[in-house]
């Protein structure tokens, strides 16, 4: 992980507009544990661009990291809302264990209740 994030971070001096630069930046610290500096990354990526699943995706497994579990909630609903489901599983390798069970389980727990709630209306 360090010697990717420091060859992404080349790559986003050379050019500060490349977003897969920055995305591969923000893995790499993830990675590392400097979850607040990637999360921060992806942020700014964000910023530029709002309606990309990737980064969102990203952003919503550090919300549930941290707890913030509505946040998380939050931006799952977008990246479904834009239709751009295909990067949550290749994302899903880059997550540690952990984190992957966390995305898994919660994914999983609110599909029920969003199946559960369906079937009493």
């Amino acid at each position: 992980a360090p010697g990717v994030y420091q060859l992404a971070s080349l790559l986003v001096e050379l050019d500060a507009s490349d977003e897969a630069s920055r995305i591969l930046c923000a893995d790499a610290l993830y990675q590392m544990g400097c979850v607040e500096e990637a999360h921060k990354l992806l942020l700014l990526a964000l910023s530029r661009n709002p309606q990309r699943s990737p980064i969102l995706a990203r952003l919503a497994l550090l919300q549930l990291k941290k707890g913030f579990m509505y946040d998380g909630n939050q931006l799952l609903k977008k990246v479904i809302r834009i239709g751009d489901t295909s990067c949550l599983l290749p994302i899903m390798d880059i997550f540690k264990d952990e984190d992957r069970k966390l995305m898994q389980t919660h994914c999983h727990f609110r599909a029920l209740t969003i199946l559960k709630d369906k079937q009493e209306d």
